[in-house]
Order: C-alpha cells, then sequence, then structure tokens
C-alpha cells in the first residue's frame, strides 16, 4: 500500500514526464539541446549537487566524422543520496551518479530522459526498493528535468 501511495504522489508530481516501455523517464523541453542543458546544469548546481561531467555526443560524433542530432549527457550527483545506496550495495557505484539525457528526436522535438533510480539500482541485492534514497533521487530528478523542460 505505501508503495502504491508513493506512485500515485508521483504520477500527479511527474505529470509531464513519460515513461516508455524500458522504465526510460522522458520530458519534453522547450527550448533546443543547448539552452535545456544549460538549464539543466544550471538547476543542478542551484540545487547544491555537482556535476561532472557534461559529454556532447554530437559534437564526438562530429570529431569522428559522422553525423548525429544533437545528444547531450549531464553526470551528476549529490553524495548525501548516494552514498547510503552505496553502504547499502558497493555495487550501486556502477550505476550513480545519475544521468540525464538531453536530445532531440527524429521530428526535431527536445526531450530530457533518465532512467526511474528503482529501475536502475532494481538489480542490486543490498538495495532495498523502499529505500528513501531511491525515492529522494527520483523527486530530484522529477524537479530538475521539469525545471529544466521550462514547466
Amino acid at each position: 500500500m505505501k508503495q502504491l501511495l508513493a506512485g500515485l504522489a508521483l504520477a500527479v508530481m511527474a505529470q509531464g514526464a513519460q515513461a516508455s516501455d524500458d522504465d526510460i523517464m522522458r520530458v519534453s523541453a522547450q527550448g533546443d539541446v543547448t539552452a535545456t542543458m544549460d538549464a539543466l546544469q544550471a538547476a543542478v548546481e542551484g540545487a547544491g549537487a555537482t556535476v561532472f561531467a557534461r559529454v556532447d555526443h554530437a559534437g564526438g560524433a562530429e570529431s569522428a566524422g559522422m553525423d548525429l542530432a544533437a545528444s547531450q549527457l549531464l553526470v551528476f550527483g549529490n553524495p548525501k543520496l548516494g552514498t547510503p545506496a552505496m553502504q547499502d550495495d558497493p555495487l550501486a557505484g556502477l550505476f550513480l551518479p545519475l544521468k540525464v539525457l538531453v536530445y532531440e528526436d527524429a521530428e526535431g522535438r527536445v526531450w530530457l530522459a533518465y532512467e526511474d533510480p528503482e529501475e536502475t539500482l532494481d538489480d542490486l541485492p543490498g538495495i532495498n526498493d523502499d529505500a528513501g534514497y531511491i525515492a529522494k533521487m527520483r523527486m530530484a530528478l522529477i524537479k530538475l528535468t521539469e525545471k529544466a523542460a521550462g514547466k
């Protein structure tokens, strides 16, 4: 029952997000990839988290003489959220810090995408699906992506 109520609360808060079959959450954005990523990075830093990397996938493709629609990945985290997961199961470090992809689809729409933290950490035996840090990670991703999307 507790999970059902939590799920309903998250559904209400994530009205702008769409889940796909593979547990990837997508939020449509108002701006282009660069502007949306700039907004995401500002939101992450404004929330007190650390940005570890900003990867320009399209730039990498271009440097290899290949074409790729605009696509950037932000890698960021907060030890207050990630450390408890790694204390429960050190292998959580394979999946943390958190990541959000900002990309342009074939129709020219811009999206922010991330995997639900519960699904990311689901296969680790030391991680309990009801762990408080999972809900906190999920809420952080919802808030940050919604803000960056201009919603």
